[in-house]
This record gives C-alpha cells, structure tokens and sequence, in this order.
C-alpha cells in the first residue's frame, strides 16, 4: 500500500527544520545585539527651566557622552503664560514637528541614540548632535558646565 503523506521521520524534512530552527536562533541573536548597540550611549535628556538669572534656559546633557550641564539661554524672553517646565528624554521617536515647552521639535532621529534633535524655541534653530552644539547654524563644542546666550549681539 503506497504512503500519500511523508512520515515524521521522513529525512528530507530535517535539512529544513534545522534551517528554519537556525534562522530563528541568528535572528534573536542578531536583533538582541543590534538593539543593545541602537541604545547603548542612551538618549538626550533636556531640561526646560529658566537660568540663574531669570530667563527661560534649556540645560541639555547626555551622560554617555559626558555632556552634563550645558545651558542655552535665551536672555530677554520670558516664558509663556502657563508653559510648564520639564525634562524631557528623547528616547522614543514621535512624529514632527510637535510641542515642547519654548517652541517646537522639528526634526528627530533617534534610531542609534543619542541621535539627532532639532528644536525652534524663541526663533531660534538648535541641534543636539553627538559632535556638536549647532545654534542658529553655528556650531559650538560640546564644553559641560558651559551657558551660551542665544540672541544676544
């Protein structure tokens, strides 16, 4: 009597299994390793708050880094009747543009963090970038504990 369906133990199927098997063990590995890289140096971290002397500030730091206090300042603006202030961790990506407090975040790529983020607070164009603090298209180095007034002439 001929068989119509192979057995279990039929050896043409087991080249397969075993491919199939090994695909899904190099794909958790692969993915495992690929996300552990994308998050590694972790996201920006910006606070919104004013500085010592009264303005609205964002303080910006990225432990990995070892950015840690760098404030922007923006002397002569006050902040908006019931803005709230906060801190706020560009982890996750989001749409764009969408609120944050002082403006607008324009652009975002934080596929391997920390990644990129652009702002437009009080007119003016930041960048957080790893190799660099850009401020209305000039750049400045990354320098911890610095202030850089925005707007001043």
């Amino acid at each position: 009597m001929p068989k119509d369906h192979p057995s279990r133990s039929d050896p043409a199927l087991k080249p397969f299994i075993l491919a199939f098997l090994f695909a899904v063990v190099g794909y958790a590995v692969f993915y495992d390793a690929i996300e552990h890289r994308r998050v590694r140096n972790g996201p920006w971290q910006v606070t919104f708050t004013n500085s010592f002397s009264g303005p609205p500030a964002i303080i910006i730091n990225q432990p990995a880094l070892g950015i840690a206090g760098v404030q922007v300042i923006f002397p002569g603006k006050s902040l908006p009747p019931g803005e709230s202030l906060a801190t706020l961790d560009f982890r996750q990506p989001r749409p764009v543009p969408y609120n944050v407090p002082f403006g607008k975040c324009v652009f975002m790529d934080t596929t391997f963090l920390p990644g990129t983020v652009s702002f437009v607070l009080f007119g003016h164009e930041i960048e957080l970038l790893p190799r660099v603090l850009v401020i209305d298209r000039q750049e400045h180095a990354w320098k911890s504990g610095s202030a850089i007034r925005v707007g001043e002439e």
